[in-house]
């Protein structure tokens, strides 16, 4: 079993792309008094870390609540751990170029027909070796009708290089978190996942009320 950690770093600055540009981990150092067993009191100075960064720094999952229109009540602190941990799923990879446009259902049938994927997840790996922020932004994406085929094939999750379309836009997420298909974004390095069958883990702090919040992700050849 080959393991796969897909998980786009948060960086200890956030990069411009992302909200607000400013340090994402701030430290501090606090001297502390402690107890050893033997009853003797030792001193040691600890590092203490605060967070300030949004909810898509790094890789993200959104639930169907990022959207209040397609809200189902599913949060990070109530959604099932069996919904994110080791679901089964198939991987399809294809090899777009920068700005080719819409990854269409037939594109993703030719790849594997959907009698055939595994389990209820659902891997897209649409740039070949590029990573989603190696194309012109949207220039590729999902069309509405990629997206009719993934809820006909009834996935949970999906996780995916491409989304949206920039200048022609698809209704991806509205249309994906009406069938309660929560979606991963910004994964790195898809293409050394060799699949098709593969495990998807996608796990985040469990926070009450997050629908959107960045996430490990691990995939397994299956």
């Amino acid at each position: 079993m080959a393991l796969h950690d897909l998980t786009l770093a948060i960086p200890a600055q956030l990069e411009q792309r992302d909200w607000p540009n400013e340090p994402s981990v701030c430290r501090s150092t606090v001297r502390t008094n402690q107890w050893h067993v033997a009853g003797g009191r030792s001193q040691y100075h600890a590092r203490v870390h605060f967070f300030k960064f949004w909810s898509m720094a790094g890789t993200y999952i959104d639930f169907p609540g990022h959207i209040v229109e397609t809200d189902d009540g599913r949060d990070a602190s109530v959604v099932r751990a069996e919904e994110l941990f080791r679901v089964k799923g198939t991987i399809l990879h294809l090899n777009r170029e920068d700005g080719s446009g819409p990854v269409t259902a037939a594109d993703l049938a030719a790849v594997c027909p959907i009698e055939q994927l595994c389990g209820k997840a659902l891997v897209i790996n649409a740039l070949g070796g590029k990573r989603f922020d190696g194309i012109r932004a949207r220039s590729v994406y999902l069309s509405s009708d990629a997206v009719a085929w993934m809820v006909a094939a009834q996935i949970t999750l999906l996780v995916s290089d491409v989304y949206e379309s920039g200048d022609q836009p698809q209704n991806v997420f509205p249309d994906l978190f009406a069938a309660g298909i929560s979606t991963v974004c910004f994964p790195e390095a898809l293409a050394g996942v060799k699949g098709p069958c593969v495990r998807v883990t996608a796990l985040p702090y469990r926070l009450a009320e997050a629908t959107q919040l960045p996430c490990r992700l691990i995939l397994e050849d299956d």
